[in-house]
């Protein structure tokens, strides 16, 4: 590639990112203005997110007062399993772009009409990449990670890791049947990212899931991150 193509790229990366932010600060403003706290929960595709919303709907959704936002390229499965485990969620479809973007959020939001006070997970489309670089407004990121992915998972994809406020060692059911070495794990991610709370769960047996559901709840008592 020509210098003056890569110049070209990064100018239209910046502006892209530039649009962006301006449609997260707006998100941002209508969290505020309806007390709502947003969640954006990323990973790679398979490692549980659904799963574990779909855990926390079950046994929290009440006292979270739990909406969730679901993002898939493709079909409405996710949003079925949230909505038939009791909490309000709407489907997003991004076709061939592999995150959300803050504007697309915006017009979910517009359709999900979340209610005063709530706790609103974002479900990220499954990538380690894309959505790293997107704000969309949210009060913290959490990050899952499958024990099933390896534990060099945080290393290779850095980027993703250091923005989260939590990271999830998910699916510690089948830690034993993998080999998964969970000291290594908690090392990579300690030189990525050092300042994020990392918890170990399981959706199937329910381990760890009080504890996020706790970490959701206290984020209503923290400063509100400006704009």
């Amino acid at each position: 590639m020509a210098e003056s193509d890569v110049a070209k790229v990064i100018r239209l990366e910046h502006a892209i990112l530039e649009k962006n932010a301006q449609f997260a600060t707006w998100n941002r403003g209508y969290f505020r203005g309806r007390d709502i706290v947003a969640v954006n929960f990323l990973s790679s595709p398979g490692a549980g997110k659904t799963a574990l919303l779909e855990r926390l709907a079950r046994d929290h959704a009440t006292e979270l007062r739990l909406a969730v936002i679901e993002a898939d390229l493709a079909t409405d499965r996710d949003a079925e399993r949230i909505r038939a485990a009791g909490a309000p969620v709407i489907q997003v479809n991004t076709g061939a772009v592999c995150h959300l973007d803050a504007h697309m959020l915006g017009h979910a939001l517009e359709s999900l009409d979340p209610k005063t006070g709530s706790l609103l997970a974002i479900e990220n489309v499954g990538n380690l990449v894309c959505p790293a670089m997107f704000d969309l407004g949210e009060r913290a990121r959490v990050v899952v990670f499958s024990v099933t992915e390896g534990e060099d998972k945080p290393i290779k994809y850095p980027h993703m890791f250091a923005r989260a406020d939590v990271v999830i060692l998910n699916k510690m059911d089948l830690a034993p049947h993998v080999d998964f070495d969970e000291a290594a794990a908690r090392g990579f991610l300690e030189k990525v990212a050092p300042r994020a709370r990392i918890l170990a769960a399981s959706a199937r047996t329910g381990m760890g899931v009080a504890e996020l559901a706790a970490y959701l709840g206290s984020l209503r008592e923290e400063p509100k991150r400006a704009s």
